[in-house]
């Protein structure tokens, strides 16, 4: 299977105003479109399915209970990232990558009014669960979400799509778990940013909640893309050839 690869058909659609595609990268992978949208998410077209991976929605609402203390409102703001995606391209169905609760404390009152009252301006869109290890310890959403709970793999389009990183023979799976970030450097400086990293077999999503954190992944096999504000910018692979010390190796992934 080749690298993934710039549409310039749909590129050229962006250019002409394209409303769906205005702030999203359009590439090519194992054969099939795919667009790379700056909120850290991709929308399948073929399908109009969204791919959301690592929400960790009530990571905040942890820590907190922990006694640790950090801002609220990150449910408010991940939602709303959502709506962004869910106006631009107007999609059938969202399938979350795994990881879309963090912990018990995400079963608060709070947290699931607000889901619910998201979920209340959107009741014909079909929600999709592939269980993250999170999710094991979260407990299932509030049924009132009407979110269907699957297992990995879970097969969609001709997508393989999983939570945790691996491959399977003769297909090509999705997943997230890493929070992958890459590091640009130059002129003395560097910068870490969000990324989405395509192998042959393989691709990571960015983890798309605003309180994850990222680690740096091994992409000296692969093609990396970094959300960079309002675009997502293919990386030149001559700078992806050379590996990080930083890097995390693929196994084991990092305890998020």
């Amino acid at each position: 299977m080749s690298l993934p690869s710039p549409l310039p058909s749909l590129a050229a659609r962006a250019e002409s105003g394209a409303e769906s595609l205005v702030t999203s990268l359009a590439i090519e992978v194992a054969g099939r479109p795919l667009w790379l949208c700056p909120e850290r998410a991709a929308f399948e077209p073929l399908t109009r399915s969204l791919l959301i991976a690592d929400v960790h929605f009530g990571k905040a609402a942890t820590f907190r209970a922990a006694g640790i203390a950090v801002p609220d409102g990150t449910t408010g703001d991940n939602l709303a990232r959502i709506d962004q995606l869910i106006a631009r391209h107007a999609p059938q169905r969202i399938v979350f990558l795994g990881d879309l609760l963090h912990a018990r404390p995400a079963q608060a009152a709070s947290i699931v009014a607000a889901l619910s009252a998201w979920r209340a301006r959107h009741p014909t869109l079909e929600l999709i669960l592939v269980r993250g290890n999170h999710d094991m310890h979260a407990g299932s959403p509030a049924a009132q979400l009407r979110i269907e709970e699957v297992d990995e793999p879970w097969r969609l389009g001709g997508w393989t799509l999983c939570h945790h990183p691996g491959t399977v023979a003769g297909e090509y799976v999705l997943a997230g778990h890493e929070h992958p970030t890459f590091h640009l450097r130059g002129a003395g400086d560097a910068l870490r940013l969000p990324c989405f990293r395509f192998g042959a077999a393989l691709g990571v999503l960015p983890a798309f909640g605003d309180f994850t954190g990222g680690y740096p992944s091994d992409v000296r096999h692969d093609q990396v893309y970094v959300v960079a504000g309002e675009r997502v910018i293919a990386v030149d692979r001559r700078h992806t050839g050379r590996s990080n010390p930083r890097a995390r190796q693929r196994s084991p992934m990092p305890r998020e």
